[in-house]
């Protein structure tokens, strides 16, 4: 082989050899551009996901709902009922200690509901609706509905006052599912909340917000011995049904009759 053909393989030979140096410096630049963007993605990914962790990480202080009493109730009376309250008189106080998963809950309030709202709006009583969320304990819900049902019901409290939670009451005792069975996940409770006006409240819903105000209530409550649900107190004194079971309208009229005399 001449020297001129020599030559012309050794430049072949060293433009070859810096294509695949050009090709490896391009491919290595390549790869380390795709992992820095899998590197920031998985990255974006990790602060979706811990945020969102976060923001759903379920809250373990005691905060009272806004429009809640001291005494761990919400009053329902006329002014929040629409009606009107007679001038120099004082509507009965009638204490009512609920579980929105209580069978016997949704009977009674089937039952006397009407006849006690229509006190409420006449000025004759106010409610004073008494959380006593206590069948989670005892099986009552798989997925336990009675603290979350009770805590969806104070974020609307919370966030659309008295009549607004009066609404959302009736509604969840109106679909009440049935005692020992998953009750409705939070994102139906929302939707719930918002069929009675009541929006933007996700966040208080997903970190069951008062639920530690919820097992607080049922705690004083206990200590004041209360055992079950529904119990019904009329100016401090419970009202029995003589043929046992839930009062009734005629129990509740003697005792409102009682407390007015």
């Amino acid at each position: 082989m001449s020297n001129d053909r020599q030559n012309r393989a050794a430049r072949a030979e060293q433009m070859r050899r810096e294509r695949e140096k050009a090709d490896r410096k391009q491919r290595n630049l390549i790869t380390a551009g795709i992992v820095t963007v899998v590197i920031v993605l998985i990255s974006i990914g990790g602060y979706a996901v811990k945020s969102a962790s976060n923001d759903n990480k379920k809250n373990t202080t005691v905060v009272q709902p806004a429009n809640a009493t001291d005494d761990y109730g919400v009053v329902y009376d006329s002014v929040a009922a629409g009606g009107t309250q007679t001038a120099g008189t004082t509507p009965v106080q009638v204490e009512l200690y609920e579980d929105f998963q209580c069978p016997v809950c949704k009977a009674f309030e089937q039952a006397n509901g009407d006849f006690l709202d229509r006190q409420v709006e006449a000025g004759t009583i106010s409610i004073i609706y008494k959380p006593f969320s206590f069948l989670d304990e005892v099986g009552g819900s798989p997925n336990r509905y009675s603290h979350r049902a009770t805590n969806a019901a104070l974020c609307v409290l919370a966030d659309g006052g008295v009549p607004a939670y009066k609404k959302m009451h009736d509604l969840l005792y109106e679909k009440q599912p049935e005692e020992r069975t998953d009750g409705p996940e939070d994102d139906e409770l929302i939707d719930r909340a918002k069929e009675v006006g009541v929006t933007g409240i996700d966040s208080c819903v997903d970190t069951e917000k008062y639920v530690p105000w919820i097992d607080k209530a049922k705690s004083v409550a206990a200590g004041a011995g209360i055992r079950r649900t529904p119990t019904v107190l009329v100016d401090g004194q419970e009202v029995q049904n003589p043929s046992g079971g839930a009062p009734q309208i005629n129990d509740l009229q003697a005792a409102i009759d009682s407390a007015q005399s």
